[in-house]
This record gives structure tokens, C-alpha cells and sequence, in this order.
């Protein structure tokens, strides 16, 4: 494989890519709004002859190269956060600006630079011959992932009926090879109470009360230890093969598990009265080990939850909100932790791909990227969660991220992506398809799934 070419491809279109994003990142497309950029990104597909470009149900954009009957998958979602409050830009998020090595914009690491990137890198393919024979390769800017990550892989798995053979993840990777990352659930705990006159409370039953209890073992199991000190053991009991013998080690590599309150709401009849229900989400990070039957029961088996018995329900969320389509994919607020080993073949070929081109370290742009990512390992993983719950963690599909731009971007003001990323990836993805062993495929190689730990969510 001939590596100058494919760099020198990836540099000659580093000015095309920077233009595509900057016009992704003028088109507002929060979650359940992305109709505008897609329609971008397809007229961005259609014009570099991609062989086919569609728009599924949900509203995923998917282009294709080549005719194989295997698929090898690049994933970006398009959708993006809000930008909160304003005056805490320095710019206009949507108009954005660049420089020499930046692009400044909401959607430029988190994670339309991936998008811009995937679409140049498969076009690099088409132009050098890099697509193996028997292969095609599907490039997808996909939806709703900031508002449940997953769930477009779980309509283009179920809905669409595409299994590729491995898939890409581009999200901000900060010039690492990303192997997986924890897991998360949405959990809601509701308590009853009993309203009367804020006059005489001793009358009532109060909800909010309650729930201050509860509130305090929610945060004592998040941040205790895990030995006899303590009644509620805390989480980093799961990084101890005393507690988690099957999966420690890899639950040392991704990081343990984390709780913590997020959000809170009540009903009373008025501010003079007590109130009568209380509730609380509960964002939980699940760390390998770890089960949504588990999680749900280290809530229900709270000294305070138990203390207040049949008055307390806790639930997981669940997610119905319609895509920019109109369609309606009802799904679980779960999403299953995932992590390959590193001699993985899907693994591997990115690791292979980038000593060939860029060495075995991490690149870096500017000082502000390379505090970031000097004498960081090149293969490791992401903090965050990412669609890989769903395209690994639910279904088993090899997934690896390689992506432009840093997870400390994400969700901030001021966000920025790195102009280099978008080149460095274009043309590590381009070389991967030709790189790829699948004769060292192991079932073992996906080592932890959700399917692994008895879930039964399909």
C-alpha cells in the first residue's frame, strides 16, 4: 500500500474538509433537528460519487462505496448539544471562525469533524483502489445520539437489517486508537408522600423528606470505599476481583462506575402545603461487571429505599422521542458497556494503519492539543459514551474509535477541532479496509459485552 499516496490524498483535501464542516457547523441540528444537515451531508456525498447516498426512516444519512457483500462501517452522529448560555462564546457558535490549525464552532470535535473526515476518507478509497475485494464501504451520519446515544445503530441493526462487519467510531479521540468505554442507564427513583396544610406538617407525609434520605445513600455509594467500614459499599468495589473476580481487569482499564443525582422534581398543591411526591434521575456509569439488573438493584437495596418499602419505585427511563422524520424508535435508557482487546483484528488494522503513516505515538497540532495527548498511550479509551453501546455492546458488532478532535471539547463553549485531525484521520481510514485481518477474528476479542453479564434487553 503505497502511504505517501494516501497522505498526500488526505493533505490535498484537508481544504474541502474544513470547508464541509464549517458549513455542518452553521446548520443548527440538535437532536430531533438534523434534517437541514443532512440533506448537507448527502449533497456532500452525491458530489464526491459515492456509489449510493439514502436517507433511512429514522433519518440516518448513509453513503456508500463499493459493491462487496461485507461491510466495513465509519460512524459519525450529526446531531449536536445546544450551546447554553450565549455569553459564554466568544464567537458565534453557529458562524464560527478559523484559523491557521483551529475550527471554532458547536459540532466541530462533538462530532461533525468526524463526519467530514469519514466522508473524505472513504473517498480516498475510491480514488487510490483501497476497498478489498468483497467489500463496501458505509459511511453514516446518524441521529438523536446526544439524546440517546445507540438507539439510531438500534433502528439501522433491527430496522434496516445492516450488519457490518466492523465499524469505525469517529468521535473525539484526541489522537488515540479508542478500544471502548463504560456503560451508562438513566434511573428514576419516585416517592410517595401524603400532602396537608404546610401549617400543622406533622399532619402530611413528607416526600421531599424522604427522598433527602435516599438522596444521601445515592451519593454514599458513589463515593464510599468498598471495605467493612462502611454499610453501603461503594462503587469502586467492581475494580476488586473480590467483587467482580470475571471482570476486574477489564474494569481497572475503562474505570469504575460512578453515580450521581441529576436531576430532581416534586408536586405539592402549593407552597403552603407538603408535598406529595418526589423524584429523582440518576445518571449511572457502569463500569465492566456491571448489569442494568444490577444497578437497579444497588437502588432498591438502599438502607433508606428499603426504610420507606412499597412508597418507593425505582424504574429505568425510557426514550420515545420522534426523529426529525416523524419515526419512533421506543428504547430503554440502557446503554452497555463494551471493550475490545487490543490485539482485536479490527483493533489492530487502526494501530497498523497509523505506525504506517504517523508512527506509534500521538499527534498533536498546537500547545493546546499536545498538553493534551504527549505520553498518552495511543491505544485507550473513552470517558464518555459513544454509539458503540449499541453497535458493540448491544449486538456483538466490532467496534474502535478513531476521531478528530478532543472529548474536553465536547458539550463546551468555545468548542474548537484541530484542522490536522481532520486530515490524519481521512487518511487513517482510508488505509484500515486494506489492513484488516479477519482470519484473526476471536470471539474473545470482543471480551465484554452486555450479553456476557445475563442481560436480557434485546
Amino acid at each position: 500500500m503505497d502511504y505517501a499516496a494516501i497522505k498526500k490524498a488526505a493533505e490535498a483535501y484537508g481544504p474541502a474538509m474544513t470547508k464541509f464542516l464549517r458549513d455542518m457547523i452553521a446548520i443548527p441540528s440538535e437532536s430531533c433537528k438534523e434534517k437541514d444537515v443532512v440533506y448537507r451531508i448527502k449533497q456532500e456525498m452525491e458530489s464526491l460519487g459515492y456509489d449510493k447516498v439514502e436517507i433511512d426512516g429514522l433519518g440516518n444519512v448513509i453513503g456508500w462505496m463499493g459493491d462487496g457483500d461485507k461491510i466495513i462501517a465509519i460512524d459519525s452522529h450529526i446531531d449536536t448539544v445546544g450551546i447554553g448560555n450565549i455569553n459564554n462564546w466568544e464567537a458565534d457558535p453557529y458562524k464560527g471562525y478559523e484559523t491557521d490549525k483551529v475550527i471554532y464552532g458547536r459540532g466541530g470535535s462533538d462530532q461533525e469533524g468526524g463526519m467530514a473526515s469519514a466522508t473524505y476518507g472513504a473517498k480516498i478509497m475510491k480514488d487510490l483502489g483501497l476497498i478489498p475485494e468483497g467489500y463496501k464501504i458505509m459511511v453514516v451520519g446518524s441521529v438523536q445520539e446526544e439524546d440517546c446515544d445507540g438507539m439510531c445503530w438500534q433502528y439501522i441493526y433491527n430496522v434496516d437489517k445492516i450488519v457490518p462487519e466492523f465499524v469505525i467510531s469517529t468521535e473525539p479521540t484526541d489522537g488515540g486508537i479508542y478500544r471502548g468505554h463504560r456503560g451508562r442507564m438513566e434511573i428514576r427513583v419516585d416517592v410517595k408522600g401524603v400532602s396537608c396544610h404546610g401549617s400543622a406538617p406533622e399532619r402530611g407525609d413528607n416526600a421531599i423528606y424522604k427522598m433527602a434520605d435516599i438522596l444521601q445513600d445515592v451519593r454514599a455509594l458513589n463515593e464510599n470505599p468498598a471495605d467493612d467500614s462502611v454499610e453501603i459499599k461503594g462503587l469502586v468495589k467492581m475494580l476488586d476481583p473480590k467483587y467482580n473476580p470475571e471482570h476486574y481487569e477489564d474494569a481497572r482499564f475503562l474505570g469504575r462506575g460512578t453515580c450521581t443525582t441529576s436531576q430532581i422534581f416534586y408536586t405539592s398543591p402549593s407552597r403552603c402545603a407538603v408535598a406529595d411526591s418526589c423524584a429523582i434521575s440518576i445518571d449511572r456509569r457502569m463500569t465492566a461487571g456491571e448489569t442494568y439488573k444490577s444497578c437497579l438493584k444497588e437502588i432498591e437495596d438502599l438502607p433508606s429505599v428499603k426504610k420507606y418499602g412499597d412508597d418507593v419505585k425505582v424504574s429505568m427511563y425510557w426514550y420515545d422521542s420522534p426523529a426529525w422524520t416523524g419515526e419512533v424508535y421506543k428504547t430503554e435508557c440502557f446503554f452497555p458497556t463494551w471493550i475490545n482487546k487490543e490485539t482485536a483484528p479490527h483493533v489492530q488494522a487502526l494501530i497498523d494503519a497509523h505506525k504506517a503513516l504517523w508512527g506509534d505515538e500521538r499527534l498533536w497540532a498546537d500547545d493546546t492539543a499536545k498538553a493534551k495527548r504527549v505520553g498518552r498511550p495511543l491505544t485507550d479509551k473513552w470517558t464518555f459514551s459513544t454509539n458503540g453501546v449499541s453497535i458493540q455492546g448491544r449486538y456483538g458488532i466490532p467496534c474502535v474509535g478513531f476521531g478528530p478532535g478532543a472529548e474536553s471539547q465536547a458539550h463546551a463553549p468555545n468548542e474548537i477541532t484541530w484542522k490536522q485531525d481532520l486530515v490524519v484521520c481521512a487518511a487513517l481510514y482510508a488505509a484500515v479496509p486494506m489492513l484488516y485481518k479477519p482470519g484473526d477474528k476471536k470471539e474473545s476479542a470482543t471480551s465484554f459485552r452486555q450479553e456476557l453479564t445475563g442481560n436480557d434487553i434485546k
